[in-house]
């Protein structure tokens, strides 16, 4: 594991571990890591869409991205484009990404502890990619643009 800058102007990143109920803090968010930066880490999606598929998961215990805060949003931030780089470098078939969050029940959010999605896409991956993530609402994946 990598480790940057460890918890340096992070309010509030006491561990996660005593978070009841919690999928992420009761696996121990550090044991599954593959990347640490700051108030932030990253792992491998145990489900993942693509190969290396990476979630980004904020120490401290969040139900989403609205309840982090500004310096764990910048250090998610900072954290995506440090896993993007070496993905790209590792892989040079990914020509794209898919960044996503699902905040609250109605959005899909299964596990209430905040994590971004980093999907890598390589070409062919799927049929039609058009729309992208809007295909979570199917009757919305294909759309034209008239303007």
């Amino acid at each position: 594991m990598k480790n940057e800058e460890k918890n340096i102007g992070c309010a509030d990143s006491g561990s996660s571990e005593n978070e009841p109920g919690c999928r992420f803090c009761s696996q121990g968010l550090k044991n599954r890591s593959v990347r640490e930066y700051r108030c932030v880490l990253a792992f491998a999606d145990r489900h993942p869409v693509s190969r290396g598929h990476q979630l980004i998961v904020p120490k401290r215990h969040v139900p989403d991205w609205f309840s982090m805060n500004e310096q764990e949003r910048r250090d998610a931030d900072a954290l995506i484009e440090m896993l993007r780089a070496e993905l790209l470098e590792s892989d040079r078939r990914i020509t794209g990404f898919n960044i996503g969050m699902n905040c609250g029940r109605s959005a899909g959010q299964t596990i209430f502890h905040a994590h971004i999605h980093l999907i890598p896409r390589r070409d062919g991956d799927t049929p039609n990619p058009t729309g992208g993530v809007r295909g979570v609402i199917p009757d919305k994946m294909c759309y034209c643009l008239t303007d």
